[in-house]
């Protein structure tokens, strides 16, 4: 039987991260990966000649372990302009951010959206997370909706323009999530441009594999860990249609629906979230704004251009639309049922004021467990360690995010250094 100093079980963004601190300490890694390719929820697909991500997915270079872990500038980042287009009753307005698109300024303060009152209590909102985050991180937390009802945010800026745009962000439009985490989050877009890879997100987590083989890290694709047994020697892991491995120590970092299929804890609660991949040979905007319904009529919380901000996801002369629902929660009388084809194009026609029939659907990604619930009071961090040679990781560890997702691999991967030393 093989023996190895760490296991990690899942190449996405955490295990990734994990192993390569590990390789880079000089230990024995082995990744185990049960798809074809790394990445996991950040993953790209070539179809005719577009780029589609897994469910519609940014970088924000602005996350302090983007920045630390990451060639961003090897990605070749194609950013995208920081602001929402509002569709409304009569027309659609643009706001953008002020200090980044200054010229848009006169429009947004003229769009009917934006009232003394709802922008005071938006600057009480965000101002600690801008000046101050660690006492937003320690503080007393609420629901988003609680906070906001607290501070007075209550005009078509909220219902209209944040709302809308967050529930994309958040998978969520019930203001359930924390609103510490929703703070935390919105900082990051007020100091980031983000954008997309030009070879798609799913060279984030390949770069990422690169630095850890480079490392010494051994990445085996297509190998399905189906158990774990611990005992005295360490840990065994039963690979299918490869030999048993044992390890001194194992990561697990899958999904959030596989984790408890391996260890004995519950499985995260997630949200999901459904992306619409259309090409069209005209586009219906020249803009790259992230586009909302301020109407709140339909089931697309989002669309976007996606072509026209990062071109290198369309073949030339032709372009791709995003749109993005959300999915029924399981078990909610009010569920539901997931959004049809026909109603997404309604939507869209309307969104956009524009003639989408003719749009080719090129596929559609049901991602049930695209994030992590976030719920209020917000934990920053889960301890990694559970069981005896046994660690987990990922994003559901930390926060919904790629920030999470790498913060809590290298946390994973420097517990099992300590506890060695130990």
């Amino acid at each position: 039987m093989d023996t190895h100093d760490t296991i990690v079980i899942g190449a996405g963004l955490a295990g990734l991260r994990g192993a390569a601190r590990l390789a880079q300490a000089g230990r024995d890694v082995v990744v185990l990966e049960s798809e074809d390719v790394v990445g996991g929820r950040q993953r790209t697909d070539s179809v005719d000649g577009f780029l589609l991500d897994r469910g519609f997915q940014i970088l924000n270079p602005a996350y302090p372990a983007v920045k630390r872990w990451v060639d961003v500038t090897d990605l070749r980042l194609q950013r995208f302009p920081v602001g929402v287009r509002v569709r409304r009753e009569s027309d659609s307005v643009e706001l953008t951010h002020p200090m980044r698109h200054p010229t848009g300024i006169p429009a947004t303060l003229h769009s009917g959206l934006v009232s003394p009152k709802d922008l005071a209590a938006l600057v009480r909102w965000l101002a600690p997370a801008l000046l101050r985050p660690r006492s937003v991180i320690t503080g007393k937390d609420r629901t988003l909706r609680a906070e906001w009802e607290r501070i007075g945010l209550r005009g078509p800026l909220r219902t209209q323009v944040l709302e809308p745009f967050l529930a994309g962000v958040l998978g969520e439009d019930d203001g359930t999530s924390s609103d510490a985490f929703t703070r935390l989050l919105m900082r990051m877009f007020a100091l980031g441009s983000p954008g997309l890879p030009a070879n798609g997100i799913g060279a984030l987590p390949a770069q990422l594999a690169r630095v850890a083989a480079v490392a010494g890290a051994d990445i085996r694709l297509e190998a399905p860990v189906r158990r774990l047994r611990s005992g005295s020697t360490g840990v065994e892991v039963d690979v299918e249609g490869a030999n048993t491995l044992r390890a001194r120590s194992v990561i697990v970092a899958v999904g959030p629906g596989a984790v408890s299929d391996l260890l004995e804890i519950p499985a995260p609660a997630t949200n999901g979230l459904q992306t619409w991949w259309f090409a069209s040979d005209v586009a219906p905007t020249p803009s790259a704004l992230l586009a909302v319904d301020g109407r709140r009529r339909g089931p697309v919380i989002n669309t976007v251009v996606i072509s026209n901000g990062a071109p290198s996801y369309a073949p030339r002369g032709r372009h791709l639309v995003a749109a993005t629902c959300l999915l029924p929660k399981p078990g909610r009388a009010d569920a539901g049922d997931p959004p049809r084809e026909d109603e997404v194009r309604r939507t869209l026609a309307e969104i956009w004021d524009a003639d989408c029939a003719g749009w080719e659907l090129l596929r559609r990604d049901d991602i049930a467990e695209a994030l992590p619930v976030q719920p209020a009071p917000l934990r920053t961090t889960s301890p990694p360690r559970v069981g005896d040679g046994l660690y987990v990781a990922g994003d559901h560890r930390d926060t919904a995010s790629i920030q999470g997702a790498l913060v809590s691999g290298e946390r994973a991967a420097h517990a099992v250094l300590t506890d060695r030393r130990g």
